[in-house]
């Protein structure tokens, strides 16, 4: 893993191949290593960069002051393509939606087109179940621990409050343990994603920031699963709608982490996206 400096903290990415960026984000409680089974299927000719961003699966706590409610999680994105001076950005988007903000807040310049998988939009913060049950645990005295010890037992993990939901198919063991080890180990992570979590989800403005989007005029392919009941279908369709440069495609047979339940389809769509859309 590398690592860049942001004024929030240390970033650790994984970074593969060579020519236009791709970064490909991830939600809460997960890390770069979603995006495993899909990396090799992916074209050669990019960079691609996984980002681990601040969100409950970072193994480097960041800065006591930094700024991690919605607004701030945002703003490290952006500070991320700054610090690696990244341009033409192609940023694909997954489960966690803050990433879909950098338009609102005029941070959208080093991106130049968007890959949109089922995440949170509008008014879904939290979103569906799992991301209540989430915040629950998280602003409950001593629930987090108990939260991600429960993630890492398979029969548990399949209970709609938990991965039910998120995803159609069991998640590897050895998955799930790398991303609740941070959390379970680093009293530093735990204070970031209660930082987070606690900061609050202003509904309105949510909405707001997710309709500036009608100003980003770069190529976008929203690829939603419409079977999943976390991030609704509708939303998906409602986006497409909303970018004036979108294409809308689905991925059947997947719930919310598409990624896993779904490689190969995911990585013939972004294939697709990426080897025929041309630079501004």
């Amino acid at each position: 893993m590398k690592s860049v400096e942001v004024p929030a903290g240390v970033i650790e990415y994984d970074e593969t191949g060579d020519g236009p960026p791709v970064v490909l984000l991830h939600g809460l409680m997960l890390d770069h290593t979603i995006w495993d089974r899909v990396l090799p299927l992916l074209p050669n000719g990019r960079r691609y960069i996984r980002p681990v961003l601040p969100l409950g699966s970072h193994r480097r706590a960041m800065k006591p002051d930094a700024d991690l409610s919605m607004r701030g999680q945002t703003r490290i994105v952006a500070d991320f393509l700054d610090a690696l001076d990244l341009n033409d950005v192609t940023l694909v988007h997954s489960d966690w939606g803050g990433g879909l903000f950098l338009t609102a807040h005029g941070l959208d310049h080093r991106v130049a087109r968007l890959v949109i998988l089922p995440c949170e939009a509008f008014d879904n913060f939290p979103p569906g179940l799992p991301g209540k049950m989430a915040v629950i645990a998280v602003r409950t005295p001593g629930l987090l621990a108990i939260a991600a010890r429960q993630l890492r037992i398979g029969w548990l993990r399949r209970q709609p409050m938990l991965f039910g939901q998120m995803t159609r198919r069991p998640v590897p063991d050895a998955l799930v343990h790398g991303w609740t080890e941070p959390v379970l180990r680093d009293p530093g992570v735990r204070r970031d994603l209660r930082a987070y979590c606690r900061a609050g989800f202003h509904k309105p403005t949510l909405v707001r920031d997710t309709e500036a989007l009608s100003r980003f005029e770069g190529e976008t392919l929203v690829l939603w699963s419409p079977d999943n009941r976390v991030m609704p279908p509708s939303h998906g369709r409602r986006l497409a709608d909303l970018i004036p440069n979108a294409r809308y495609a689905e991925i059947p047979d997947a719930y919310v982490l598409s990624m896993l339940d779904a490689p190969e389809p995911v990585a013939r769509e972004l294939t697709t996206f990426l080897t025929s859309s041309t630079a501004p």
